[in-house]
């Protein structure tokens, strides 16, 4: 029985105190933890494995573990018959899984989201589920197809615009034009579907850097952290995987990453769980000394392309959803970074010198729960659909109406009309008395009137979902 975060078990009905005897009622009751295995099979003694396989040879369980401890520890070094049906590592009814990799040796197929080199875990929660069969991605295609092309044009330009204005806010940087202006085009290359490689993020980072000394040639060659701001070793809030592991594992993401949606990653999985694990697990490698933030969102729109989630040049403003959520990104940032942390030993030094040693093992790193990254990306795609590019159209064809109506009544000029459109559809239908003011040499006051008129008039519409057509 389950309370809370633990699970009540029957004296009766308890494992013995072996290893053996609590990693199969592991398996058998708390499903697959990867990193936990990878811990504790070193430490399995083989003869009792042999005994138990010898006594149970087609125990799904053990055949399992058998699997698990020759790809994590060594071959064992005996040979059993095995007759009983393949099975899943992974009961696809629980999790999340990719394609099948068999082992015929112990007749277990191996369908993580990845390797056992590098693997992502994602568990079938019932609001993964729910997301899921949303089909958001479907949604997004009909309704921007749905779209006047000059208002999925302007749409559009708006998503590149906010959604790069906000990947920089949520890093706490306001860019320059020039900046900004380098990271549309940036988001805009996404649909060239390149695969990933080192020199290909390299190309990227250097793109999104403009500080020479900060630009990447390869994967870092150093230890970097995040800091939150308070003094000594407290202020490492992150580390993530030593240089020469993260080498390593940027390759398992890179070879995940790169399989053909025909016959790869990508089948039967949603692009959008594809996204949350290659964006989350990019920024928990963290291989570059600076700009990971900004490429692991870059990459959730490079894999939408990639995967065919979004047809060419089409954006889900992914980041401008993930800056209104910024507390939940953070909240899902944190449930890898806070207890990673744990395992490191930091020693300050002085001003910005540090002693890190790792005392945990790799495979933190090498095989994480994705459960809550993908979950809230999925919120935030849904959010983007519904609450950002839906509002934008929206209040696009609210401006366009008004427009129309006053421009076909009075003699004023464009721009100052779409100026005092803007301004009072911003302001619930209202111009102020600053703005009035303002306009008071150029704009008759029974003009003013009219626009706020018509544009209230159009915004209750819109809440009655009647807006007038474009």
């Amino acid at each position: 029985m389950s309370m809370g975060n633990e699970i009540a078990v029957p004296a009766g009905r308890a494992p013995d105190a072996s290893l053996l005897a609590h990693l199969v009622f592991a398996l058998k009751h708390e499903g697959i933890d990867l990193a936990i295995l990878a811990g504790s099979l070193p430490h399995l003694p083989i003869e009792e494995l042999r005994e138990a396989l010898q006594n149970s040879p087609n125990g799904i369980y053990l055949r399992k573990l058998a699997h698990l401890y020759e790809a994590m520890v060594k071959r064992l070094p005996f040979d059993i018959a095995v007759s009983g049906r393949a099975v899943p590592l992974f009961d696809p009814e629980h999790y999340i899984v990719g394609p099948s990799v068999r082992d015929s040796r112990w007749r277990i197929d191996f369908n993580g989201l990845g390797t056992l080199g590098y693997c992502a875990t994602v568990r079938r929660t019932s609001v993964i589920t729910a997301l899921l069969e949303e089909d958001i991605l479907g949604q997004a295609s009909t309704f921007m197809a749905s779209l006047p092309t000059g208002m999925l044009d302007r749409a559009i330009q708006w998503a590149y615009l906010s959604e790069t204005q906000s990947s920089f806010a949520i890093e706490q940087e306001s860019p320059s034009p020039d900046k900004q202006q380098r990271f549309m085009q940036l988001l805009r290359q996404a649909h060239e579907r390149r695969p990933l490689t080192e020199a290909y993020l390299v190309e990227l980072q250097n793109s999104t850097i403009s500080n020479p000394f900060d630009k990447a040639v390869t994967f870092r060659h150093e230890q970097n952290y995040l800091h939150n701001g308070l003094p000594g070793a407290l202020g490492v809030s992150y580390l993530p995987p030593p240089p020469a592991l993260c080498d390593e594992l940027m390759n398992g993401l890179m070879t995940w990453a790169n399989q053909d949606s025909d016959k790869g990653v990508a089948e039967g999985v949603s692009p959008l769980v594809v996204s949350a694990v290659l964006s989350f697990g990019f920024v928990f490698l963290h291989p570059f000394m600076d700009g990971n933030g900004r490429i692991s969102r870059f990459l959730i729109h490079h894999t939408l392309c990639r995967k065919g989630g979004l047809d060419r040049d089409n954006l889900l403003p992914i980041s401008v959803a993930m800056k209104r959520h910024e507390a939940e990104y953070l909240a899902a940032l944190e449930a890898f970074s806070k207890p990673t942390r744990e395992h490191w030993n930091v020693n300050w030094i002085d001003a910005d010198q540090y002693d890190f040693h790792f005392k945990g093992l790799e495979a933190l790193y090498r095989f994480w729960d994705a459960t809550e990254a993908v979950a809230f990306l999925l919120k935030m795609a849904k959010a983007a659909l519904e609450d950002e590019l839906k509002a934008e159209t929206r209040y696009l064809a609210c401006f366009d109406h008004v427009y129309a109506v006053i421009n076909e009544a009075y003699d004023i000029r464009g721009s100052d009309l779409a100026r005092l459109v803007m301004m009072c559809l911003s302001n619930e239908g209202r111009l102020s008395n600053n703005r009035r003011k303002q306009f008071r040499y150029q704009v008759a006051d029974e003009v003013l009137d009219a626009i706020e008129t018509e544009a209230r008039k159009v915004l209750e519409a819109h809440q009655s979902e009647e807006v007038p057509p474009e």
